[in-house]
């Protein structure tokens, strides 16, 4: 009876860790795929996936990035997943789109340079950018050392850099 009780108090206390970040997990996912309804599928996997792993935790103060991290491993395999079908519909659009020159004003904003990054280094921008985490709780993420993710980080930044003045360059 008492494997049972402590069982209820686990799944309690997932319940419970869930409800306090579910809005942050939810900002990350979208981060990744901008459309709601996809990054609500993420968020749900990404927590299933936590719940049949939690009896599995060992320090229950790590779930936030604990979790942060499945979520952006589920947004990374769903990108996979999604990037294998290629509709003609959508190939149409961007060929049609290319016809029309956007203003720069419309065309180069953080969104624009983000998608140009794989989904790995997306992580790097969205965790610092979009959760204002710092270093310290990025290496914790990520399973990696701080140094480690300072330099990925400016690296990455010095790539979006270069998207938006090569941008520039192309619109002139």
């Amino acid at each position: 009876m008492s494997e049972l009780r402590a069982k209820e108090a686990k799944q309690q206390q997932f319940s419970e860790h869930i409800e306090k970040c579910k809005n942050k997990l939810y900002r990350v996912a979208y981060c990744y795929v901008k459309n709601e309804q996809e990054a609500l599928d993420i968020v749900s996997e990404a927590t299933y996936k936590g719940y049949l792993a939690y009896e599995r935790m060992n320090e229950p103060q790590y779930f936030d990035s604990w979790m942060t991290r499945i979520v952006i491993n589920a947004a990374i395999d769903h990108l996979g997943r999604k990037k294998r079908f290629t509709y003609m519909e959508d190939q149409a659009q961007d060929y049609a789109a290319a016809e029309h020159a956007v203003p720069l004003e419309e065309k180069m904003d953080l969104y624009d340079a983000l998608d140009k990054l794989p989904p790995e280094e997306k992580t790097y921008i969205i965790l610092k950018f979009f959760e204002d985490l710092r270093f310290r709780e990025m290496a914790d993420v990520l399973s990696l050392s701080e140094n480690t993710v300072k330099t990925r980080f400016y690296r990455i930044i010095g790539k979006l850099k270069s998207y938006l003045i090569e941008g520039e360059v192309e619109s002139l």
